[in-house]
């Protein structure tokens, strides 16, 4: 196996702006043709909220994909926003629906043979405790993940220092993966919240090691990478170091309107392929 190349749709979809806006199948048809292997679906409206997805457009999505020869690298719940998905809300209803939400992910990961699903563990609402909210994730994570082994999924924690205030860092995923205790259970990360708490993204590439499922890959400020400040030789040669044989999945671009999601695509695509080639030639 080898190291692949995946885009997360953000920046084709409606979160956490709404535009610009474009269906699943003509994203998939774009990323294949920049040449893309993998897409990481986001699991919100317009492209993939599962209660709006019903059993004739699942299968419709599945043609597309195949069409292309593109692969489900992975599935990212729906955040925040509307009815919320916090697993971690001190609103029972909402951690409740949350929990659901994962789990009908999972389902939809068999019909599209994709075997990831982000864990996002939520965020501390001030008059909650962080212990409470931890026990809270950690509680959500056993049940989610209990269901996700029934369809050959693996949830793999983030750290989102810049989002949220319970999974901060590198060592903080660790902690709720060895609490958990669950085989399907790993880790990911991604190099945006690397940088945002100044540090080097190869530490938690060398940290994580044989635990590190997925990874998500972004340069300061959502750029694509080669754009900002962000070290990508090095972290595709610790990629290589450890043995991940992966997908490469880009999250860029999605946090403002004025991007051309093409653009932004073709960018990390032209920049990471050449070194992501040359780790895969070295193996």
């Amino acid at each position: 196996m080898a190291m692949k190349l995946s885009f997360n749709t953000w920046p084709y979809a409606s979160f956490p702006v709404w535009l610009p806006a474009y269906p699943l199948e003509e994203v998939i048809k774009r990323l294949s043709r920049i040449g893309y292997e993998g897409i990481e679906i986001g699991a919100a409206s317009p492209h993939a909220y599962p209660p709006t997805l019903t059993k004739e457009r699942r299968k419709e999505i599945k043609r597309v994909l195949d069409h292309y020869g593109m692969k489900v690298s992975s599935m990212l719940p729906a955040l925040s926003g509307g009815p919320g998905h916090n697993v971690a809300s001190p609103i029972p209803e909402e951690r409740r629906h949350t929990i659901e939400h994962l789990k009908e992910i999972a389902e939809l990961c068999e019909q599209w043979e994709c075997s990831t699903i982000l864990y996002i563990p939520g965020w501390r609402v001030f008059g909650t405790s962080l212990e409470q909210a931890w026990e809270w994730s950690i509680e959500a994570l056993s049940e989610v993940a209990d269901a996700a082994a029934n369809y050959g999924c693996t949830l793999v924690i983030e750290p989102t220092s810049f989002d949220s205030n319970i999974v901060d860092r590198c060592e903080d995923a660790i902690k709720m993966m060895k609490e958990v205790n669950k085989p399907n259970v790993k880790l990911m990360f991604d190099t945006f919240h690397a940088l945002y708490r100044r540090e080097p993204s190869t530490d938690y590439i060398y940290t994580m090691g044989k635990d590190l499922h997925h990874i998500h890959i972004s340069d300061n400020d959502r750029l694509a990478p080669g754009q900002g400040r962000g070290d990508f030789v090095g972290v595709v040669e610790a990629l290589k170091d450890i043995g991940f044989d992966g997908y490469l999945t880009m999250e860029i671009g999605f946090d403002r309107r004025d991007v051309e999601p093409d653009y932004v695509a073709r960018q990390a695509y032209e920049y990471l392929k050449p070194l992501v080639d040359k780790a895969n030639a070295g193996k």
